[in-house]
């Protein structure tokens, strides 16, 4: 039982960092490009556009 424990903890910890490994290289978004579409809308809440 132990040995499945074991087994089971190890290959979390594997394939955390193979995970880790593969998106370390991966082009995330841009807070810039985010910020400036935020800022793009006045405030106001969107109307419903039920017509």
């Amino acid at each position: 039982m132990v040995w499945l424990a074991l087994a089971l903890v190890f290959g979390v910890v594997i394939g955390n960092l193979l995970l880790l490994k593969h998106t370390a290289n991966m082009k995330m978004p841009s807070l810039n490009k985010r910020r400036h579409a935020d800022d793009d809308s006045d405030g106001d809440p969107p109307e419903n556009k039920s017509d």
